[in-house]
């Protein structure tokens, strides 16, 4: 018989990987605010349950997807959170939290009994769907092991450290790269606009050649020369992994000479487009002052 397991946060990214998990055989206990989404998790055959800590009664294992430090801290740690729950013992944190967020989590998770795990996604939308997420596994090694089989349903797993946060670093790295080519990547495309340029051959040719990168490859094709800024991440969760990975940096005393432009591209983006606008509309406020529009002439969408 599958492992009980529970699953918190059932957005974007939780949605599929929850799903994963219950068409992998794996009984998955979820709860969200949402109910909608709860409702569809339990058509898929979840057991709907009332609270984070009701998910920390039915299950030993428990992963949560969610949108911000604050938040993965209140279903923690919070009143009626995981923690409160009377079989849990292992705590899974899929989200994007930094590192020292993901320290202070753990330790109050410590003092509780319950082993904390840092597991946080890159991968995108299309990535959990899929199951092919890139998953940065730090924590106990022990855990690790018994558990790889259900981080291999949701993805490709690295363990990256034995240490709290260690994998919390391994993302905000990761995202801090990606968000410096959907910026510096987003320049390039106006530029050749302004010049006459197709931008589809230039998606051909860039992903030909050593500028190649996921912005271009994967997120200009789909979201940005169809127009329709809709690849599923949110400018504000965009510009709270950059921050987090330049927080990080001032704090191990590293330079980021070009990742505090990069933050400063993310922080306008944001302040114009809001709390729900999708991250690929970074593009328009490149193409504002300049006069010119980044569109797509094939006027066709990749599957």
């Amino acid at each position: 018989m599958a492992e009980t397991l529970g699953f918190i946060g059932l957005g974007a990214m939780g949605a599929p990987m929850s799903r994963r998990l219950i068409e992998a055989g794996y009984k998955v206990i979820v709860a969200d605010l949402d109910k909608a989404a709860l409702d569809k998790a339990v058509a898929l055959g979840a057991e709907a349950a009332a609270s984070p800590a009701d998910v920390g009664s039915k299950a030993e294992t428990v992963l949560v997807s969610l949108p911000t430090p604050d938040v993965v801290k209140q279903v923690a740690l919070g009143p009626n959170g995981v923690a409160e729950g009377s079989r849990v013992k292992t705590f899974i944190d899929l989200s994007t939290t930094g590192p020292r967020a993901a320290i202070e989590i753990a330790n109050g998770l410590k003092a509780k009994n319950v082993v904390p795990m840092d597991a946080p996604v890159s991968g995108g939308v299309g990535g959990a769907v899929k199951g092919t997420l890139a998953v940065m596994v730090s924590g106990d090694r022990a855990t690790w092991e018994r558990l790889e089989p259900v981080f291999k349903v949701i993805g490709k797993p690295f363990f990256v450290g034995e240490e709290a946060g260690q994998g919390q670093t391994m993302k905000i790295i990761n995202n801090l790269l990606s968000a410096t080519a959907m910026a510096a990547s987003a320049e390039a495309f106006v530029m050749g606009a302004k010049a006459g340029l197709d931008p589809d051959v230039m998606v051909d040719v860039i992903s030909a050649g050593s500028g190649r990168n996921t912005a271009v490859t994967d997120k200009f094709p789909s979201a940005i020369l169809t127009r329709s800024f809709d690849y599923g991440f949110r400018t504000e969760l965009m510009y709270k992994d950059v921050k987090l990975a330049i927080d990080e940096a001032e704090a191990l005393g590293v330079p980021m000479w070009i990742g505090q432009m990069v933050k400063q591209w993310w922080s306008y983006a944001y302040s114009r487009g809001g709390k729900t606008e999708d991250f690929t509309n970074i593009i328009r406020y490149v193409e504002e002052p300049v006069g010119v529009e980044v569109r797509g002439r094939r006027n066709t969408k990749p599957e």
